[in-house]
């Protein structure tokens, strides 16, 4: 089914379940919220911060609300890196790219130099930092970390010319251990770590993804609450719970989507996967 005709059968403005919602359709908890505050004024003063957290518990969403609310303030350049996994030579050439400089890969002193000029010379107009957002930043290599944090502060360390935003899974906090990486993760000024959520918080993230989309009554309250409890916490299972039920719902022009729906869907006999595992087992 065409997303348009998916949309105009159930009166919805967008997919409420879909990852791409606007942003100001995302519903934010407490936690979010004061992390949110605390790097708008990290961006005044520089540093590090960190979100940490498992797959789908909302990393990811995080960064995109830090995109939309900083580059609303004035002054404010946001910079999301798209490869982290890239080695210090195509880090630098990204960076430039983003700063709007040419960065030669063998002159890493020329980038070096160009980049902090760039920002020493913003600051010099704006108390506002550049902010630099890396999401799947586990997959950075320790020296590019390592390159960033010399990048970020001079004169021995006393004065920060970045705001450096961190996301990624556990793997991200190892490599903190390192001794290496022992020095950025000493500079890390505020973190939030993403939790999983109980179901009476996955319901509420519902119910306002619906009601943002503009069809607040497309599921029962039933369902979503069956959905909240099948998600175990996670934030993206929920979601994609969600947009399986609405798919099946659209494919056969359901009015609505209620508790019906979900266990014909998923709660189908298991007989035949189970006999095959016994099978296997002898």
């Amino acid at each position: 089914m065409s997303k348009k005709k998916l949309l105009g059968l159930y009166g919805l403005k967008w997919n409420p379940f879909s990852p791409d919602i606007p942003v100001e359709a995302i519903r934010m908890n407490d936690r979010v919220e004061r992390f949110c505050w605390r790097v708008e004024e990290l961006s005044i003063d520089g540093g590090f911060a960190m979100v940490t957290g498992d797959p789908g518990t909302g990393k990811s969403v995080v960064l995109r609300l830090l995109e939309h609310r900083l580059s609303e303030i004035r002054d404010v350049t946001v910079c999301g890196l798209a490869r982290p996994q890239s080695s210090v030579g195509d880090f630098y050439r990204e960076l430039g790219e983003a700063f709007g400089s040419t960065i030669s890969a063998s002159n890493r002193w020329g980038g070096f130099k160009v980049l902090r000029e760039k920002w020493k010379a913003k600051l010099e107009s704006s108390l506002r930092r550049p902010v630099i957002l890396v999401d799947e930043a586990q997959e950075m290599l320790p020296a590019v970390l390592s390159e960033l944090r010399l990048l970020s502060s001079e004169h021995f360390d006393s004065h920060s010319l970045l705001t450096v935003v961190l996301a990624g899974d556990g793997r991200l906090v190892d490599k903190f251990r390192q001794d290496d990486l022992v020095p950025l993760g000493s500079r890390i000024r505020t973190r939030l770590t993403m939790e999983s959520l109980p179901p009476d918080e996955l319901l509420q993230g519902l119910e306002h993804a619906l009601t943002q989309a503009g069809n607040a009554r497309l599921m029962t309250r039933e369902v979503l609450v069956t959905v909240a409890e099948h998600a175990f916490g996670n934030w993206r299972a929920a979601m994609n719970i969600a947009h399986e039920l609405l798919m099946a719902a659209a494919a056969a022009e359901r009015d609505k989507i209620d508790e019906q729906l979900f266990f014909e869907i998923y709660d189908k006999p298991q007989k035949p996967r189970a006999a095959r595992a016994r099978a296997r087992a002898r």
